[in-house]
């Protein structure tokens, strides 16, 4: 991974437009998640308007997962704009939210984060805080791949499943259970229900 420099932080208007992340690593993973798709039907632990903390808001992605078998590097946690932690990871409390990747535009020699890094999420379904210290889509112009153009009209996020301590397959699973469209909430308050440890290890079975 290549430090990101210069960046512009998006509007509220810009973040809230399909205009995000890939889901991660090679042209053949990305299209074995794409197949095995499951449109997660947007029934959160945060049920309605109501419950949401004030101030926050809540929208759609597209999420999917990358590992470290199939980060950029292979088989490595780096990542390319480190913020709280060094290399991906995170339990996904609060405090120590799980390392996302988001899309990324090169244009004169700039790079351009969707989400500036730092941006924190909720994601309601997993129960667990993410925060953007990572890219995803490669090469010399990542604006023309799904990192950058989103899923049907969403913003596409890919948050890091971990997987170093488990199979290549268990972690491979692990990003096709969570892949489809999910609500999160974008910088989120701290007190929302948390299901803290890394997805695989834990089988995806947060939700």
């Amino acid at each position: 991974m290549t430090l990101t420099k210069q960046l512009l932080a998006p509007t509220i208007a810009s973040l809230l437009v399909a205009a995000s992340c890939s889901g991660a690593p090679e042209p053949a993973t990305q299209d074995n998640i794409l197949q095995n798709t499951t449109y997660l039907a947007p029934t959160a632990h945060i049920s309605d308007e109501s419950s949401l903390q004030p101030g926050n808001t809540r929208f759609t992605v597209y999420l999917t997962g990358y590992s470290y078998w199939d980060n950029t590097p292979r088989r490595s946690t780096a990542i390319a704009i480190p913020v709280i932690h060094r290399r991906a990871g995170g339990t996904g409390t609060y405090t120590d939210p799980v390392t996302l990747a988001v899309g990324h535009v090169i244009q004169g020699g700039r790079h351009t984060m969707d989400f500036a890094p730092g941006t924190r999420f909720y994601i309601e379904r997993l129960k667990k805080y993410a925060i953007v210290e990572d890219q995803c889509g490669d090469g010399n112009r990542p604006q023309n791949g799904p990192c950058h153009s989103g899923h049907k009209g969403h913003a596409w996020i890919d948050i890091y499943v971990g997987g170093k301590k488990s199979s290549a397959s268990a972690a491979r699973n692990c990003t096709y259970r969570v892949t489809g469209l999910q609500p999160v909430v974008l910088d989120p308050h701290a007190n929302y229900p948390v299901s803290a440890g890394e997805l695989t290890a834990s089988g995806c079975q947060t939700f």
